[in-house]
């Protein structure tokens, strides 16, 4: 649930700035402001199934899932980028006829200042949903932020398009503004969908942890005389999951084996977030404890 709020507040932001933006549309006819709404649109979608994954990786693991649903957060975040294409051939559609056959704006003061509420609502929630992501290190959380953020440098193209439009009665540059728009949510779109396949595809935790992690081997070899090998690191979502070997002296006993590797998991959670650490003990003049290093092992 501690998530999940973080989601609510999107959803809450999305209505708002759809009634602001639409009304805006209304007021002034602008096919600039018109593409602005639709994004806001796709924001309302993007957050009610940012929240409905969520809530499935929080689900706690099941007999079929052992590893849990913590994936889900990457569907989110891949669907998320489709919808934004979606929008973007909804823009071109809307603004090529306007572009052909252009139209005087209508109450452009009164539209531009809705436009700019909006924004402001997008651009506070953006900033909270990024340091959430970051902070719980939920790409869910961080994709939903990263389109908002991207919602209000949209809406700012279009004010100055439609104030531009305004100011030197150039019709053609509203809907010209909309295409421009239709191009950078694409790319956005594009750049969700390109990490959502990479983190479906078990991509290793960032190489910061890493880096700690093997300095922490290099402390407990020098102190215990222990060895490791096959360390293997992946990220699913907000989870992470760290792996390896622990070769210890041949005349230690299971108990000293076990306390030590407590020790050193404890240690690595404390290092990485949200970490599942796994460790394989073997004895270290045994040839067969090399053998094995090999994912295939």
């Amino acid at each position: 649930m501690r998530l999940e709020r973080f989601a609510w507040l999107s959803v809450a932001a999305a209505i708002a700035t759809i009634a602001l933006k639409a009304l805006a549309w209304w007021l002034t006819a602008s096919v600039g402001l018109l593409s602005d709404a639709l994004e806001s649109l796709v924001n309302l979608a993007a957050a009610l199934l940012a929240l409905s994954m969520l809530r499935l990786a929080a689900a706690p693991p099941d007999e079929a899932h052992p590893y849990g649903f913590s994936k889900a957060e990457y569907f989110s975040a891949g669907i998320e980028g489709a919808l934004i294409a979606l929008a973007a051939a909804g823009i071109v559609w809307t603004a090529v006829p306007r572009l052909i056959e252009p139209r005087p704006l209508e109450m452009p003061f009164a539209g531009l200042s809705l436009t700019v509420l909006a924004s402001a609502i997008n651009f506070g929630v953006a900033t909270v949903l990024l340091r959430a992501g970051r902070q719980h290190n939920s790409i869910t959380l961080e994709a939903d932020g990263r389109h908002l953020m991207t919602d209000v440098w949209t809406s700012a193209g279009v004010v100055a398009g439609v104030a531009l439009v305004f100011v030197t009665g150039w019709l053609r540059l509203d809907p010209l503004v909309a295409l421009a728009v239709s191009v950078h949510i694409l790319w956005t779109g594009f750049g969700l969908v390109r990490r959502s396949i990479r983190g479906l595809l078990d991509p290793a935790i960032s190489a910061e942890d890493q880096n700690e992690v093997t300095k922490l081997f290099t402390e407990y070899s020098r102190r215990y005389g222990v060895s490791f090998h096959a360390l293997r690191t992946r990220q699913a979502g907000a989870r992470q999951f760290v792996s390896f070997h622990l070769l210890v002296p041949d005349a230690w006993t299971v108990l000293q084996a076990h306390q030590l590797s407590e020790e050193i998991e404890s240690r690595i959670r404390s290092m990485v977030p949200n970490a599942g650490v796994f460790t394989h003990i073997e004895p270290i003049s045994d040839p067969a404890s090399y053998d094995d290093e090999g994912l295939d092992r």
